[in-house]
């Protein structure tokens, strides 16, 4: 035990530092600073342990989409856990939530599925869509045809295999990621990327050229998949460029690479429809969800699956035996039935509708920030979008990145009581539970406001270098 630990005796902190390894976390900081410790929450906030409140700017990663007290969602999960607390899928088992949940994400997916298979987290859900790809070519007989095409900057999970299609250096480096079925094209960030004098339309036009040189190059019989995010999460809430999806599925269709779109973050209302894909015209082979499936109540995800797809894993299976992959939690009934509640309040509560009345007032207040000295430019659509911060706004030259101002801001915002993120090359993001309501989306912005403002002064005060 460290010194520092040793100081807080035998605090709920000192007990985290001794006992607790922390996903993301600069692990020897952490023992310096120790931990901070949510005890409750309510609608859009979120309060620690020693009584501070906070608006919860990004769903807690992406995902409380009814906020963090929605009684009908506890409600759903303690009836089902009387009745049935655990059951498996396996061997044709079934249970009444997973079959219910089922038929209601054929209901209002995006495209015409035929199957939903279960797992238990959006890197489940990817990995599993992998590995249903592979079996799917063998069953055509094209054992060549394995390899996935993702996108730099792009995030799909932390699996070997899920890990391996994400396109950011701190999910890989010396986790020896990526395996070398995966490759990586280039980032569809306009802002970042364009060529001068080019269009959105042009850019979009030069990433599905670079999609197809790539896929080429490949060569076509080894190219299985391409996944996307509609709006890139992780990788900085980039924004698809003008006519960017209708261009990518033109060359996909061409050599007969299956289109998968995790909508691991867009999905359920995100970006003011049901799902990115319908906001970006994408026809999906394949979907994965999670997150906002069960408002992140209970863990759930889903892998919806063509009649195509389908057809060949049927045919494998049965020439095999079975078809041999699952998880002991897939299909969970508690999980399941949770899930099933939230669907059923994104319709009763006609949540779509709030978002597209709220949204417009979201991304004015975003945009205003796009004003400001250290904000180069200010992106979103629905109720996601983020800021990116600039040490020059004309040259859109970056700080350097040793200076971390990003999350200097992002300290500074919790100090104000705002929970934000901050993404690599100083970029915050706002994803906030869907049930904000306007005077809360005004504080949100308000206490970012006066973060930047303070970081401002500071940096002023201080000086910070610039890079790049």
């Amino acid at each position: 035990m460290t010194d520092s630990t040793s100081d807080r005796g035998n605090s709920p902190e000192s007990r985290d530092i001794a006992h607790v390894l922390h996903p993301y976390t600069n692990l020897a900081t952490h023992e310096v600073t120790g931990p901070q410790i949510v005890t409750k929450g309510r609608g859009v906030y979120v309060t620690d342990e020693s009584g501070k409140e906070y608006i919860e700017g990004l769903a807690g990663l992406w995902c409380a989409s009814f906020g963090f007290a929605e009684e009908e969602l506890v409600k759903a999960a303690t009836e089902q856990m009387t009745k049935l607390p655990y059951y498996h899928s396996f061997a044709g088992k079934s249970v009444h939530p997973a079959i219910d949940l089922a038929e209601r994400l054929k209901e209002i997916a995006p495209v015409e599925f035929s199957k939903i298979f279960f797992a238990n987290s959006g890197s489940e859900a990817n990995d599993s869509a992998i590995k249903m790809v592979w079996y799917f070519n063998n069953a055509r007989g094209r054992p060549k045809k394995k390899k996935f095409i993702s996108r730099l900057r792009g995030y799909h999970g932390v699996t070997i295999a899920s890990g391996s299609l994400t396109g950011l250096p701190y999910a890989q480096t010396d986790f020896d990621l990526p395996l070398d079925f995966a490759k990586h094209t280039m980032t569809p960030d306009y802002y970042r990327g364009a060529e001068e004098g080019e269009s959105e339309e042009e850019f979009a036009t030069r990433c599905a050229q670079a999609l197809e040189d790539m896929i080429l190059e490949e060569g076509p019989e080894t190219v299985a998949a391409f996944i996307a995010e509609p709006v890139m999460g992780a990788g900085g809430v980039i924004i698809p460029p003008k006519g960017y999806f209708e261009k990518i599925q033109a060359v996909l269709k061409k050599y007969e690479v299956l289109m998968i779109a995790d909508e691991v973050i867009c999905g359920f209302g995100r970006t003011g429809s049901m799902w990115g894909s319908q906001t970006y015209g994408i026809k999906p082979d394949i979907l994965t969800c999670a997150k906002a499936l069960s408002s992140a109540y209970l863990p759930i995800s889903a892998v919806m699956i063509s009649e195509e797809i389908f057809q060949g894993l049927r045919g494998n299976s049965e020439k095999l035996g079975l078809f041999g992959h699952g998880y002991t939690y897939s299909a969970h009934p508690a999980c399941a039935a949770v899930a099933l509640r939230t669907q059923e309040l994104m319709e009763e509560r006609n949540i779509i509708g709030h978002i597209q009345a709220v949204s417009p007032h979201f991304q004015k207040r975003l945009a205003t920030l796009g004003e400001h000295e250290l904000v180069g430019q200010a992106r979103g659509v629905g109720l996601i979008g983020a800021v990116e911060i600039v040490a020059d706004k004309a040259t859109k030259r970056s700080y350097d990145p040793s200076a971390k101002i990003g999350a200097l801001i992002a300290s500074t915002a919790q100090e104000h009581g705002l929970i934000t993120r901050a993404m690599p090359g100083d970029i915050i993001g706002f994803c906030p539970p869907l049930i904000i309501a306007p005077d809360e989306i005004d504080e949100m912005f308000n206490r970012f406001t006066n973060a930047l403002n303070e970081t401002t002064r500071q940096i002023k005060q201080e000086g910070a270098s610039a890079a790049q």
